[in-house]
């Protein structure tokens, strides 16, 4: 990828593919010849203690949200043997060296649907939307947050809810689509 938003970041998460997700092991593999820090979500399991103490905040829409698991975190990407598999069979690395989400530049992010806004369907967890809230009221802020999908999963319109965080942009085989912030231009 020859983005700049590529190529000019430095610490870059990653995710595991499931359920048909675009892969993005081969952007992994060529971030890390180029020498770039590359990182995996971890879930983060909420102590039961804390996720009572969470229930006082209004539930999300949907009902398949799990009550104790937290944002995510990222750990180094390491070595694919090094990898378990969460209770989501999702493939995580050890949890070590963990780094905070505003500690990225870039985040490639999964998803299943997408608008031309850059409104993401996800899974129905709400692991990132929970992980990067804090970009709601500062959109402009690290990191950046990029889509990967196939052109056939753009949908005319995503209902999206307060919660829910948009991409900054959605990378397809065909092409790139930037959302629009008051006076900001595409990379």
């Amino acid at each position: 990828m020859e983005q700049g938003f590529f190529t000019e970041a430095q610490t870059i998460a990653f995710y595991s593919a499931i359920d048909g997700e675009i892969d993005p092991h081969p952007l992994l593999e060529a971030a890390l010849r180029g020498g770039k820090r590359c990182y995996l979500p971890i879930v983060v399991e909420t102590p039961p203690s804390a996720a009572s103490e969470q229930g006082s905040q209004p539930a999300p829409a949907q009902s398949d949200r799990p009550a104790d698991a937290g944002p995510l975190l990222f750990a180094p990407a390491g070595e694919a043997a090094d990898r378990e598999k969460n209770r989501w069979g999702i493939s995580e690395p050890p949890a070590e060296n963990l780094l905070a989400p505003d500690g990225l530049d870039l985040v490639l992010v999964p998803l299943v649907g997408f608008d031309a806004g850059c409104n993401r369907l996800g899974m129905g967890k709400g692991f990132y939307d929970r992980t990067f809230a804090f970009k709601r009221g500062s959109p402009e802020s690290r990191p950046y947050l990029a889509g990967l999908a196939y052109e056939c999963q753009l949908v005319e319109a995503v209902s999206a809810a307060a919660h829910d965080v948009p991409l900054d942009a959605v990378v397809t085989e065909r092409r790139i689509r930037f959302r629009r912030i008051s006076g900001e231009k595409p990379i």
